[in-house]
């Protein structure tokens, strides 16, 4: 019986050399493994009361489109900056290769509504840490963040834990 696990492939020295690239376009790609993904996202949170499903750019928003939908609830992405046509909110931050801002339109969750973070990959938890700040400044009440793949040796896990933050992830990878 296959896992999550197996539909991802591993491209070697991507997007640099010596980083091995978790590739889930072969998941998407893949409609059992897509579906299990989905699936075993959702399922430490169906019942859990969640307002918003909350996606980061750009694979969490296939993924948190996809659970909004099966939650019936609405989504709201996060984007690199300049990608948003409203008046946005900002944040940077550091990642495995540079730094990025990420934005959310100022409107977007009202304070107190419970939302659900997810992504694609969890390295160094830069990117959902940006995000998590984000909608702390909205007033977001933060259910938790759902990843497909952690990659334990980065800490991102640890990183958003120490801010009180639940997390759940799919599978580990070790290695860069």
């Amino acid at each position: 019986m296959k896992t999550v696990k197996d539909y991802i492939r591993t491209i070697p020295d991507f997007p640099h050399e010596g980083i091995m690239f978790r590739d889930v376009t072969t998941l998407f790609a893949d409609p059992r493994g897509f579906r299990m993904a989905i699936d075993q996202l959702l399922h430490p949170y169906a019942d859990r009361e969640i307002d918003k499903v909350v996606g980061l750019e750009a694979r969490g928003f296939i993924l948190g489109g996809a659970i909004a939908h099966q939650l019936t609830k609405g989504f709201v992405p996060i984007r690199k900056k300049g990608k948003l046509p409203g008046k946005t909110l900002e944040q940077a931050y550091t990642l495995e290769y540079g730094e990025a801002v990420m934005e959310i339109h100022d409107d977007a969750i009202e304070p107190g509504e419970k939302v659900l973070i997810v992504d694609d990959l969890l390295a160094t938890g830069g990117t959902a840490e940006a995000g998590l700040k984000l909608l702390e400044q909205l007033g977001a009440d933060i259910v938790g963040c759902a990843f497909v793949i952690d990659l334990p040796e980065l800490g991102g896990r640890a990183k958003l834990e120490s801010m009180g933050v639940e997390v759940t992830a799919l599978c580990d990878f070790e290695g860069l």
